[in-house]
């Protein structure tokens, strides 16, 4: 099977309770690390900047998953590709959550220094998971 990389952006659809974040987190873990897929979640309570790897068919069963899940709305694909290696290998689901999201590193990698997913492109967007990733705490 092919190996590929999706990264996507989504708002909320309704405010979500640290509870329900931690749940969403624990069971992405979970099923991720179940169907050998691996990725970065990075949410600011307003928007998911999430990015997956994996088998192409396994990636693309949890995307359509997600498509249909009714806490996100305005879902859009930034970027899909084949890749050679997994870059968040480490984790089934890594999170990274807003108190790490600072202006100096939106800054970095769109025109604002406010977390806005949907006004980068799907390289910049896998630029500022994989700088986080290195940099900041993820869980």
């Amino acid at each position: 099977m092919l190996l590929v990389q999706l990264i996507y952006v989504s708002s909320i659809a309704e405010r979500l309770s640290e509870a329900s974040i931690n749940q969403i987190i624990e069971s992405a873990k979970k099923n991720n690390a179940e169907k050998d897929i691996t990725g970065l979640l990075c949410f600011n309570r307003k928007y998911f900047l999430q990015c997956l790897e994996g088998s192409r068919a396994r990636v693309n069963e949890v995307y359509h998953k997600i498509l249909n899940d009714k806490r996100h709305n305005k879902i859009i694909l930034l970027d899909y590709k084949e890749i050679s290696h997994r870059t968040f290998s480490s984790w089934s689901m890594g999170y990274v959550g807003d108190t790490t999201i600072n202006a100096v590193t939106n800054k970095m990698y769109s025109i604002s220094s406010e977390f806005d997913p949907y006004g980068i492109s799907g390289e910049s967007a896998y630029l500022l998971l994989k700088h986080l990733s290195e940099n900041v705490g993820v869980v």
